[in-house]
């Protein structure tokens, strides 16, 4: 038995049992290791302990946010129903920047159509979906494979749109007298090219924290504390935590409890109506889908783009949330990145998909930078600086374990990869359904576990077999 195993049968079953005792379960035990790491090592360099353990749980909190988001995002496509589609990174971008456009003033550089910040999310959710419908008309009709290249191309046709010089809006045009800018019917704007478009930044934290009015819910806070912000601001500032830290560690909560929450129980919801019983149908067999009436095309037409629209409002509350983007934040990367979240909480769990964003923000993607920084304070504590040769082969040659040590830290975040591929083949070949691949959701809509016991009853009732 492995130790993950082993440390799986000591989780108590009423945790199992429960979706919200696990995740519950998961993010303490996640914060408690990250508390005593940060205290560690703000303790190893004379550091204040209070504001690197907010700064870090801040930071965890809203990567753990992000990606528990579009993990569960992604199951609705691929968990639910099998579609492969590698091209998230292209529609958060859809989201993001229809988000910026509509947005951005119409004096601007480059300019947007000057709508109210409300207007203008939901306007991009809904043209990321009628985006994904349109990609999804032809691609569908693509075995898994194909259906794979299709997306991940369409991610970079976007990308490479958005970073055309063209529809910048801030190159100026000889011929002409203003910028370039996209024209329709008069109605003028820009992407930023390859320089990127400021977003507007509106958080949850903002308007508890400000005075707001009308216009600041239309357009953004005014920025002025109001009687809580103060006194919040004021409580955190006196033990060292600066007020961004306050204002990021709300806007992290909000998209952990609210967000998440949001998103969760809408998939449920999906899941557990005829619409949800039909895809998990179209994922296991599309031919008896098909053999039973069932439009399975329409149907996946329509699951394409909810799943789309729910990424483009993931690729908003994530990347449009740091006030500026660029076409090169959406490479192929960020969709490994969220794949590989799903494949290790297990397609087809909506709780595997919050778990799995939650291991890979904080064990995956955070974890071996957290690790290696540990590992340098001890070594430097014993051994004194560690040497940092600047190639393998200079490591290597030397024949000192100091210096492959330091040569490790100075590289984890290219070694990173070589961690994470090594996670999943270990995945693939002890654990091919993900840390909760074990559960399986029930397609029909009553429980026919108890299948035999009603048909005794049944029988029993109507004068037939019985125990007696």
């Amino acid at each position: 038995m492995s130790v993950a195993q082993r440390a799986w049968g000591a989780v108590p079953d009423s945790v199992k049992e429960s979706d919200t005792q696990l995740i519950a379960g998961v993010l303490v035990f996640t914060y408690l290791l990250y508390v005593l790491a940060q205290t560690f090592l703000a303790v190893t360099n004379n550091a204040a302990i209070l504001p690197a353990v907010a700064n870090s749980l801040q930071n965890i909190t809203f990567l753990i946010a992000v990606y528990a988001i579009m993990a569960l995002a992604l199951n609705l496509h691929w968990g639910y129903t099998g579609l492969f589609n590698i091209g998230i990174a292209g529609f958060m971008a859809v989201g993001v920047y229809s988000m910026s456009i509509l947005a951005a003033p119409t004096t601007g550089s480059p300019p947007g159509l000057g709508l109210p910040i409300p207007v203008a999310i939901v306007g991009a959710v809904a043209i990321t979906a009628i985006v994904g419908g349109l990609a999804a008309l032809p691609a569908l009709q693509l075995d898994a494979d194909y259906l794979a290249i299709v997306t991940v191309g369409f991610s970079e046709i976007i990308r490479l749109v958005l970073n055309a010089s063209y529809f910048a809006g801030t190159v100026q045009d000889p011929e002409a007298s203003g910028y370039n800018v996209v024209d329709i019917f008069g109605i003028q704007f820009g992407t930023g090219g390859g320089q990127g478009i400021n977003t507007p930044t509106s958080s949850p934290a903002d308007f508890l924290y400000s005075t707001t009015s009308l216009g600041d819910l239309l357009y953004g806070p005014s920025g002025d504390p109001n009687a809580l912000g103060s006194t919040v601001y004021a409580a955190a500032e006196s033990v060292g935590v600066n007020s961004s830290v306050v204002d990021g560690a709300t806007y992290s909560f909000f998209l952990l409890v609210v967000v998440v929450t949001l998103y969760y129980v809408l998939l449920v919801r999906i899941g557990n109506s005829p619409f949800g019983r039909v895809l998990k149908a179209i994922r296991e067999d599309e031919l008896v889908a098909q053999s039973l009436g069932k439009d399975t095309r329409w149907f996946k037409v329509k699951v394409f783009m909810v799943g789309c629209a729910l990424m483009g409002l993931g690729g908003i509350l994530w990347q449009g949330s740091f006030g500026f983007v660029n076409p090169n934040t959406f490479r192929p990367i960020v969709t490994f990145y969220i794949f590989t979240a799903l494949i290790v909480g297990g397609a087809g769990s909506n709780t595997g998909s919050v778990i799995g964003g939650a291991v890979f923000a904080a064990f995956l993607f955070e974890g071996p930078r957290q690790l290696a920084r540990i590992v340098e304070a001890l070594v430097t504590s014993a051994f004194g600086s560690l040497p940092s040769p600047t190639t393998f082969y200079a490591a290597v040659v030397s024949l000192n374990p100091l210096a492959w040590l330091g040569y490790t830290i100075d590289n984890v975040s290219t070694l990173k990869f070589v961690f994470l591929g090594a996670v999943l083949v270990y995945l693939m070949q002890n654990r091919s359904d993900g840390l909760l691949g074990h559960r399986k959701e029930i397609a029909s809509s009553v429980d026919l576990s108890d299948r035999t016991t009603r048909n005794r009853e049944s029988a029993a009732a109507d004068g037939g077999e019985s125990d007696e």
